[in-house]
């Protein structure tokens, strides 16, 4: 009962977004995610769902059951639960994936690494984004602190190179200590 209320009481926190945060996402973030992306793509630990409305050919992937029914009545039918660590998917169903602010939450992330692996096409391309100093300090859900070597070691373990990062709203690396929204993004290819 108490993992439940954690989870509507999360699923209530992200119905609490803002506005600008919303029209950041839609019109800076989103379109800047989207380029990374090909074909049949995956948002794993999709919350509301505003990337899959976002990008078309995106299926959604979530542990809350709460943002999984919240997804479907809005109109976004590509979600799915995810029970017991697996994704509800086909081996090799997907050209690209992303994990948006996701692994920041899991002391280790080898599980859904590997089922995100186990999911993506050969060659296929994973997003893997991460708060800044700020951000991660902000949130007391937040587990490990992912700097650009830590990001990259952690998907060299899961078996993913390192292509580039980006951060967003702006790719300056001094604003980590400063500026809660900044984020460091890593886009990396399945070996």
């Amino acid at each position: 009962m108490e993992a439940d209320a954690e989870l509507k009481q999360y699923h209530d926190y992200l119905l609490t977004r803002s506005r600008l945060g919303h029209l950041y996402r839609v019109h800076l973030l989103y379109p800047r995610i989207a380029r990374e992306l090909s074909g049949r793509a995956v948002d794993i630990g999709c919350g509301l769902g505003d990337f899959c409305a976002f990008r078309q050919e995106t299926t959604g992937l979530d542990i809350n059951p709460y943002n999984i029914e919240y997804c479907k009545a809005r109109g976004v039918g590509a979600a799915h639960l995810i029970s017991g660590g697996l994704f509800p998917c086909r081996d090799r169903e997907f050209d690209s994936a992303l994990l948006d602010n996701v692994l920041e939450h899991l002391i280790d992330p080898s599980r859904l690494l590997a089922e995100t692996r186990r999911v993506l096409g050969p060659g296929g391309i994973l997003v893997a984004g991460v708060p800044g100093e700020k951000g991660f300090a902000s949130d007391p859900d937040h587990k490990v602190f992912y700097d650009l070597p830590k990001l990259r070691q952690t998907l060299a373990a899961g078996g993913f190179a390192f292509l580039h990062a980006f951060r967003m709203p702006l790719d300056l690396a001094f604003l980590s200590p400063l500026l809660r929204q900044l984020c460091l993004y890593g886009v990396f290819r399945k070996e």
